[in-house]
């Protein structure tokens, strides 16, 4: 007989903050995942952090706010477990710790802040576990508001892992080091010429809107130049051209340009002509680790 499990994940990140539940279906041969819901609320922590140092008082009281409502609607739901993590933005926040404990007391809810590495296993993970091919080499790149994971993949392997401060939100902060730039084309273009025709994956919010406009189906390639020409396109509508013409949110409409440097960069450095977009991300996988490890989850109350 089946076993039918509700599980969420919250994905506190630098653009957005988001909320994935998700059913797992158990039997003796195989395990699915089917998504119920996704929410996200474009809460922008890393404006105040990659400028400030730290998150302000209204934002984080916007934060709690959204917790609250994701808690209930958790319960709406009915699942049993979930887990809430953290990446760049509070990461770098002075007032990270504070924030975390009012949090939990107000609340009961825990917030685990990740490491850009862990972050990078993670959703590289993923990946791996609903695999195209296993026979391919991969340069998988997760680009969020703070931060950039990247993950070399071959023979269905992880093999290099990094984090780089490279954001869309620190982009438009102009709050990226030119010596971060530097780094990150150094370490693709050094660790992925000893492997064969990679393809680059892109991963995150930006890509998935990127995958919309290219009119393609998830894991169908995008040429180089097909990501070119999409670059082309939205540098040539306005902000509002952008929010009407694509259908992009408004606070997509300014960090998607970012976005699509970043992953055509990626393409650059690692001599690769084909960008997938597989439409999975940091939650995704932080549901597949409650599956498989629930000791580390949170059961609703």
């Amino acid at each position: 007989m089946d076993k039918i499990y509700k599980y969420a994940a919250v994905d506190i990140g630098s653009n957005a903050v988001r909320l994935l539940i998700k059913s797992v279906i158990v039997n003796n041969t195989t395990t699915k995942f089917k998504k119920i819901s996704l929410v996200r609320v474009p809460l922008r922590l890393g404006e105040d952090v990659f400028s400030k140092g730290k998150i302000s008082v209204k934002k984080i009281k916007k934060l709690q706010k959204t917790l609250k409502a994701f808690k209930i609607l958790m319960e709406i739901h009915r699942v049993f477990m979930f887990k809430v993590v953290a990446t760049s933005a509070m990461r770098e926040a002075k007032n990270s710790a504070k924030i975390i404990d009012e949090i939990y007391r107000k609340f009961n809810i825990k917030i685990d802040i990740i490491s850009g590495k862990k972050e990078a296993l993670i959703i590289a993970n993923v990946f791996l576990n609903t695999s195209i091919n296993s026979t391919d080499n991969y340069l998988y790149v997760d680009v969020g508001g703070g931060s950039t994971e990247l993950n070399i993949i071959s023979e269905n392997k992880i093999v290099k892992s990094k984090s780089f401060k490279i954001g869309t939100v620190r982009s438009l902060n102009n709050n990226t080091k030119i010596e971060d730039l530097n780094v990150f084309a150094d370490w693709i273009e050094r660790n992925s010429k000893i492997y064969n025709n990679i393809k680059v994956i892109g991963s995150g919010g930006n890509a998935s809107k990127i995958l919309k406009i290219s009119k393609k189906s998830p894991n169908e390639i995008i040429s180089y130049e097909e990501l070119k020409d999409i670059k082309t396109l939205i540098n040539s509508l306005s902000f509002e051209q952008r929010v009407f013409n694509l259908q992009l949110n408004v606070d997509r409409a300014d960090v998607i340009i970012p976005a699509v440097n970043i992953y055509l960069k990626s393409l650059e450095y690692s001599k690769s002509k084909k960008f997938i977009v597989p439409r999975i991300g940091l939650a995704d996988g932080v549901i597949q680790q409650i599956h498989i490890k629930n000791n580390e989850a949170q059961i609703l109350d």
